[in-house]
């Protein structure tokens, strides 16, 4: 049977995303919808920073229900990504290494929606993480529409292939709908081993 642990009161989501304006509408979509959720339910959202894409759904749609949004944006990218000046708070960092730990230590939990190699690269390091015992936040995938499909078969092809082991699939928490979101992150299997036998 799998264990489960129940989490303390989430105030903080950290949001990973795509900040591509050229997508169909259903994902700007979901990202609007888990910015209105997390602000009625009073949770503070922290992102990338960016005003466009569904980085930028997800912050205007939290803002404009009352709640609050940190953007966290590398000094190089704020023009790139076009740093949003309307958060509650925007904090400009020197690198993506620092980014990625300041979501890190802002945040309670992660959701990830649609997004690129940006959107990868940060899941999967907080994947690792958890897999390697530095973390025990939890991780939430919106597959929308299916998005995430070919993702979730390359991770059980790794099972497959004794690259991960069967029990490390259930790091990240797959749901189809953006309301199931807050329900996934307050029920986290434990699929943390040892890191010394996380080869084996």
């Amino acid at each position: 049977m799998e264990q489960t642990k129940i989490m303390a009161k989430l105030a903080s989501l950290c949001v990973y995303c795509g900040s591509s304006t050229s997508v169909r509408p259903v994902y700007l979509e979901a990202a609007a919808e888990l910015g209105q959720r997390a602000a009625r339910r009073g949770i503070r959202i922290v992102f990338g920073g960016g005003r466009v894409g569904l980085m930028g759904a997800v912050a205007d749609a939290a803002l404009e229900a009352g709640g609050k949004v940190h953007g966290i944006i590398p000094r190089h990218l704020d023009d790139y990504e076009i740093g949003h000046r309307g958060t509650t708070e925007l904090e400009i960092v020197e690198s993506m290494h620092v980014r990625k730990m300041r979501m890190f230590e802002e945040s309670d939990a992660f959701c990830i929606l649609p997004g690129g190699f940006g959107t990868l690269d940060e899941t999967f390091e907080m994947v690792t993480w958890v897999q390697l015992g530095l973390h025990e936040k939890p991780i939430v995938l919106v597959n929308v529409e299916g998005f995430w499909d070919p993702l979730l078969e390359l991770v059980h092809h790794q099972i497959a292939e004794n690259f991960v082991r069967p029990e490390h699939s259930g790091i990240i928490r797959v749901v189809d709908r953006v309301e199931q979101v807050f329900d996934a992150v307050a029920e986290v299997p434990d699929s943390r081993i040892s890191p010394s036998a996380k080869w084996a």
